[in-house]
């Protein structure tokens, strides 16, 4: 498969070359000749066949699983997941990494917030709510909190003397985070890190206000990770000293991808290896080059974003998207011969989303007759949407699963399921189990 950042002995030259015609040679090479019926000679070629023979049946036998689906929806979560089940732990260089991601996650998201609050007009009303009561809250009232992050993080209208002087501001206190910087995890999100942990407070306060609270019913407009309102929960342990990653937090930590990234896993005796590519537009143009030998595709869709638009695109609803790369994959004769399982991600964002959007009200989807407000009706309606998307009909309704990647429990239960299935459905393709 040559879409990997790593090939596991590929390429270059074969172990052995064919012996020499014995007419082209004499003198010191005819003398260095080695015999055709030297012992040795035959037992080094029988060894270098069975371990050519061994390669080949080990590569035959792996099975290849390719995350496929648009930008957001939920495939590194998944690929994260297959390492949590199966993998090996992270290290602190991976733990750093993610905790400087995790820390400019949110002022990402506050940043659009603060952003979308004013776009509503509502700062007249957040000018009305009081300093909450609390012993850390330093007099501070979610207007003035506002006020410092808009200058900050949204206008930059504050001057570098008053930024210095902001809570984790001084290289002593930086010294003392277990975080601190990462490399890795690219200029941008340290400096976010960073600021992140000079106004930690006032992210605090405007999050507690009731007009923020407003806002986040409406964020699907600007596109917030909706995962993200865990880290806003739990502000104060992320910008504490100590703070280490957990798993959840790294769950829901967003890192677009932006190369095809692959994981080996030994589960029950079969290798796999986990494909992971980038969903964005831009990045759709690298997805060629894993089609090949693919054994099962994995198509997540995000279900909680039939509100959305596309970062990239702002006129594009993310369903329709969905939609439309489901249609192009399934019907792609690359895949004629491959497992394609479909994975509607994000039930529990969907399941609080419907409460207050509706799902006819979006224009790709009016004629949504269900109940409002009703998961099951809506999560059937776009099952069926989906198939709807087939020119055959072989899509059984057990390649279709309704997940929630960031539920390590229920991603278990559904990574064993689709293991199974795909594992059957090779066997029958191959002609090793009857068709139905």
């Amino acid at each position: 498969m040559g879409c990997g950042p790593s090939v596991e002995g590929g390429g270059g030259s074969s172990p052995s070359s064919p012996p020499p015609s014995s007419s082209s040679y004499g003198g010191e090479t005819a003398a260095r000749r080695p015999q055709a019926d030297d012992p040795a000679e035959i037992a080094k070629s029988s060894g270098i066949d069975r371990e050519l023979d061994r390669a080949r049946q080990q590569e035959e036998g792996k099975v290849k699983l390719l995350l496929l689906g648009a930008g957001e929806s939920g495939k590194s979560t998944i690929f994260k997941q297959m390492r949590i089940l199966h993998g090996s732990p992270r290290s602190d260089d991976d733990l750093r990494m993610y905790g400087v991601v995790i820390r400019s996650n949110v002022i990402v998201a506050i940043r659009k917030l603060c952003t979308h609050l004013r776009n509503l007009g509502l700062e007249p009303a957040l000018a009305q709510e009081p300093a909450p009561d609390t012993e850390d809250g330093d007099g501070m009232t979610p207007k003035q909190a506002y006020d410092e992050l808009i200058a900050h993080l949204v206008d930059n209208t504050a001057t570098i003397t008053e930024e210095m002087l902001q809570n984790g501001g001084d290289t002593q206190s930086n010294s003392r985070d277990w975080v601190g910087q990462s490399p890795r995890a690219g200029l941008a999100a340290n400096n976010d890190a960073k600021q992140f942990l000079q106004h930690v407070n006032a992210i605090r306060i405007l999050w507690q206000s009731k007009t923020m609270k407003e806002v986040w019913q409406k964020r699907a407009a600007v596109n917030v990770i909706d995962g993200h309102k865990e880290y806003f929960q739990d502000i104060m342990r992320i910008a504490s000293p100590a703070f280490k990653p957990t798993t959840q937090d790294i769950l829901l930590a967003r890192v677009r991808t932006t190369q095809v990234v692959m994981e080996r896993y030994r589960i029950d005796g079969i290798d796999f290896e986990m494909y992971d590519v980038g969903g964005q537009r831009s990045e759709r143009r690298k997805w060629i080059d894993c089609f090949d030998h693919v054994d099962a595709v994995i198509f997540v869709a995000a279900l909680s974003e039939y509100d959305q638009t596309l970062a990239e695109a702002k006129r594009t609803n993310r369903m329709v998207e969905a939609l439309e790369l489901f249609r192009s994959v399934c019907n792609n004769r690359a895949f004629a011969n491959t497992s394609i399982m479909l994975f509607l991600n994000k039930k529990d964002i969907f399941a609080e989303k419907i409460l207050s959007s509706d799902i006819a009200a979006q224009r790709p989807f009016f004629d949504y007759a269900g109940p409002p407000r009703d998961f099951d009706h809506g999560v059937l309606y776009f099952i069926q949407k989906f198939k709807d998307c087939l020119i055959d009909d072989e899509f059984n309704d057990s390649f279709i699963h309704v997940t929630c990647a960031t539920d390590t429990n229920n991603m278990e239960f559904v990574l064993d399921s689709t293991r199974t299935i795909i594992m059957t459905d090779n066997l029958r393709r191959s002609g090793f189990l009857g068709s139905d």
